[in-house]
């Protein structure tokens, strides 16, 4: 098939991608079976000292294109009570060449590398009253140095907000744009049973000194509207890409907030990650969890185009490559474009994955 035969046959899919996407409604049989040109290692990256990866969840690239940043979760799912630095910087032989944060987060969740190489990261839990180690964190965004100097905190360590103000709940991801705004993805706890009108759940955004500027969304599952922001990120045109989790579905607002649309092909996204060109890798931990929060679909990382929002090829979270049957809940793609998972479940680890 020719070049022009290739775009015209991509057109026509992508306006039958934005018929589908003007629906919220819309129902999609579960995309499970496009082609996978990856191969995939896990143990790619080993901690020092004998460390166990905990919980990942969070991962970035670094300015120059090679080097990884990313969570663990001080060798389990929480980092309360301890001071190992949660924030690792792995180089592309899988060594760990730079630590940050100890003794600062109980759960290190959000993982954001702006272009001048600096390193925010959400905690997404507040204080435990039953656990005096968590007093005064939790709530808030951190911007790092690269040499691990605080630089910036968004909200207030161990104070929760109610989505009314600058104060955070629990916020889930960070991103900034080229003017060095800021937004947030805050209200982790919006998928949950019990949540209600009332649960946090919206798109906050502050200037580069950290002051507010607006926010937007509110719970619920109309258009616009969140259940668990959990992932952020801005493409070649200036959009911001929401993984609207708890709603198993993509949101696209400009970077004042208004609604431009939605894509549900890429099912639950836990992670969001865009390229130069405007591919989006998203994973999905959580598909597979039960029968009732996306039912039919596996869990993943789901790779295309936004231009049309069709998928082209899945590394599938259930192959024999992802420990113990656990799934990314982050991704990242470095420069020469490997995949990188970062999985949060079955203790915990990261894995690359190559264009075969």
């Amino acid at each position: 098939m020719n070049r022009i035969n290739v775009f015209c046959c991509r057109c026509g899919l992508a306006f039958l991608a934005l018929l589908v996407m003007a629906s919220a409604s819309a129902q999609l049989e579960p995309i499970n079976n496009r082609p996978n040109p990856y191969s995939t290692v896990d143990g790619w990256a080993v901690l020092p000292d004998g460390r166990e990866w905990g919980s990942t969840a969070g991962v970035d690239i670094d300015p120059d294109g090679r080097h990884l940043w990313a969570i663990d979760r001080c060798g389990g799912n929480s980092c309360a009570g301890s001071s190992v630095d949660p924030i690792v910087k792995i180089d592309p032989d899988g060594n760990i060449v730079a630590s940050l944060g100890g003794g600062l987060m109980i759960f290190p969740h959000g993982l954001h590398v702006d272009r001048d190489g600096n390193i925010w990261v959400t905690d997404a839990q507040g204080p435990n009253p039953s656990n005096p180690q968590t007093a005064g964190m939790g709530h808030v965004v951190y911007k790092f140095s690269p040499k691990g100097e605080i630089l910036l905190i968004l909200g207030q360590p161990g104070v929760a907000g109610d989505g009314t103000d600058a104060l955070l709940e629990t916020p889930c991801d960070v991103v900034t744009d080229a003017d060095g705004n800021i937004y947030v993805g805050d209200g982790h706890s919006g998928q949950q049973e019990n949540a209600t009108t009332d649960t946090v759940a919206r798109i906050v955004k502050f200037d580069r000194f950290g002051n507010l500027i607006k926010y937007w969304g509110g719970w619920g599952s109309a258009a616009g509207q969140l259940k668990t922001p959990h992932a952020l990120d801005i493409d070649s045109r200036n959009r911001l890409i929401v993984g609207d989790r708890g709603n198993n579905r993509l949101q696209i607002f400009d970077l004042d907030g208004n609604y431009m649309g939605e894509f549900k092909t890429f099912s639950r996204p836990s992670g969001i990650y865009i390229t130069d060109d405007d591919m989006i890798y998203v994973a999905d931990s959580e598909s597979e969890f039960d029968e009732t929060r996306n039912p039919g679909w596996h869990a993943g990382i789901r790779v295309g185009s936004l231009l049309d929002g069709i998928v082209d090829y899945f590394i599938d979270g259930t192959v024999a490559a992802y420990p113990d049957g656990s799934n990314p809940e982050g991704v990242a793609v470095d420069a020469a474009g490997n995949v990188f998972g970062a999985v949060v479940s079955g203790g915990g680890t990261l894995v690359k994955s190559s264009r075969r």
